[in-house]
């Protein structure tokens, strides 16, 4: 283990970094001790307007609650899935309705202004839970942060120490609540200055925002894996945090919360037809990447820390003897002294011996703890960091297919694609038709060549015919209109014409001499350049 020295105000102190111990490593964790309910407010505050009563906030952490409604929410997502696929993704009647529009903008403005409420309640309660750093410097900061419940100061947490399953107090100076429980009275230390009512809203919150999901798919459309895995594990894991009193869970409130009045707000835009420019909603995404990353780094380090509680004071007992005995020896020198007729030197040798023989206070650091108690605030770290990895994971998937490899939109096909494409596709499927059907037929003579190539001819003209008579012209086809007309007027020199349905076939020399003997050649041929030569 890694031990920090650190020089407080009130005496030395550690910080130390190791491995957890194996108590917190322990499943299923041990039901005690009991959740400690919210405080009850004589009057209400913005930050706490109405009290929870004790037995409702207990029974609905209850393990039976988030695992039901995850479960039939999981299960009623694959289901409409299904169906909608069946659909074709048509969204529902309802879903155009003026109605359900109104009821989805006002369902973002609650989510985005209940989310502000909750970030600004917790802001509120670590500015009346963490000390000055001139107080115990960093000591006092990760004993505030580790230990949430009791009453403000360095080593003034009430804890439960597991092996007696008791809740105590290390400073004599400060009493547990009747029932040996901590005092709901006691201010400046997280769960009763906001945590316990606003982490236990917040873990309700949770089931609220599956109408997300409803309404994606009442909109026809398809529920993602991702949206399915982070609702139903954000429901869990702040069931964990505040069933087993985890101080860790504040990262989760505090940072979710804020995360959330953003998202909802833009949510809350696009509902009511506002253009967002698109690097609003990547900053979002990588918002939410970065929270995950560092919310679950954070969280893992609660296991790993251990500090000091304050310095213990005493004094020796060794010393007793030596001052006793110094006290005898300092009376007969005096006496001595005193009979010799030296009364100014024996004042003086009673006054050195004692002020030589006083005791002396020592100072030394306090027991070594950890930062988690309980294997419940262990179960509910490894919940929150097992769930938090896959949702970080799929979250940057979907920012790299959203927004790293997404591909810009191609124009779109006008009528003069189209056409083109469909005498392509046309002339394709017929050459692959007469090739399926002379190897079908098994013949392979001259005349079965030359009728498929009478009849892709034919074929072909037609579809020209069909592509020529259309009202949609193309640069392409007329380019090949063209160059069809051209190599019309230029027959190949040596070759004769030949009706359709016989392959060509080289003139002979006999049939070139009696088309043409050398006569004619010289009459169209005044200058004789193409004469015999002699």
């Amino acid at each position: 283990m890694y031990d920090l020295a650190l020089d407080t105000g009130s005496g030395p102190a550690f910080v130390g970094f190791g491995l957890p111990p194996a108590s917190l490593l322990k499943f299923p964790p041990d039901e005690l001790p009991a959740t400690v309910p919210a405080p009850l407010r004589d009057e209400p505050t913005w930050y706490q307007p109405f009290n929870i009563p004790p037995g409702l906030y207990n029974q609905l952490l209850d393990i039976r609650v988030p695992i039901t409604i995850a479960s039939v929410y999981a299960v009623t997502v694959v289901i409409l899935n299904r169906v909608n696929k069946s659909r074709g993704y048509k969204p529902y009647a309802f879903s155009q309705t003026r109605s359900f529009k109104i009821f989805v903008i006002l369902h973002n403005v609650f989510l985005a202004v209940y989310s502000a409420w909750t970030f600004a309640g917790m802001v509120r309660a670590f500015r009346y839970t963490l000390p000055a750093w001139q107080e115990n410097g960093l000591v006092g900061i990760v004993d505030a942060l580790c230990k949430c419940n009791g009453p403000r100061g360095y080593g003034n947490a009430a804890t439960y120490d597991t092996t007696i399953n008791k809740w105590s107090i290390q400073n004599p100076e400060y009493r547990l609540a009747e029932g040996g429980v901590p005092d709901s009275t006691d201010v400046g230390r997280l769960w009763n200055q906001g945590l316990a009512f606003l982490g236990w809203i917040f873990y309700l919150s949770k089931f609220y925002e599956v109408l997300d999901t409803a309404i994606i798919l009442a909109k026809g459309k398809k529920s993602s894996t991702l949206q399915t895995y982070h609702h139903a594990g954000a429901m869990m894991c702040m069931w964990a945090g505040i069933r087993y009193v985890a101080p860790p869970i504040w990262i989760f409130t505090l940072v979710n919360s804020a995360i959330h009045a953003m998202m909802y707000t833009y949510y809350t835009l696009t509902a009511l037809r506002v253009r967002v420019p698109t690097i609003v909603k990547r900053s979002l995404t990588t918002m939410q990447i970065t929270q995950f990353v560092i919310g679950s780094a954070m969280a893992a380090s609660y296991l790993f820390v251990y500090y000091t509680l304050p310095p213990v004071r005493f004094v020796p007992t060794t010393s007793a003897a030596p001052v006793v005995a110094a006290t005898g020896l300092s009376w007969v020198k005096q006496v001595a002294f005193r009979a010799a007729g030296a009364e100014g030197i024996a004042e003086n040798v009673g006054h050195v011996e004692n002020n030589l023989g006083a005791p002396r206070e020592v100072v030394q650091p306090g027991p070594m703890v950890t930062c988690m108690d309980t294997s419940g605030q262990g179960f509910a770290i490894y919940l929150n960091v097992a769930y938090l990895l896959p949702l970080t994971y799929l979250f940057a998937r979907f920012f790299v297919r959203s927004y790293l490899y997404r591909k810009e939109p191609g124009p779109q096909a006008t009528h003069i694609h189209a056409a083109e494409k469909a005498g392509l596709d046309a002339l394709k499927g017929v050459s692959r038709e007469i090739q399926k059907a002379a190897e079908m037929s098994g013949e392979t003579s001259e005349t079965t060549e030359d009728e498929a190539i009478a009849k892709s001819r034919s074929t072909r003209s037609h579809v020209q015919d069909t592509v020529d008579n259309s009202p949609i012209r193309t640069r392409s086809s007329a380019a090949k209109k063209a160059r069809a007309t051209e190599s019309q007027r230029e027959p190949e020199q040596g070759f004769s014409t030949v009706p359709a349905g016989k392959g060509a076939k080289r003139i002979s020399k006999e049939e070139t001499q009696s088309a043409g003997g050398p006569a004619e050649v010289k009459t169209s041929n005044p200058f004789g350049v193409l004469g015999n030569s002699n």
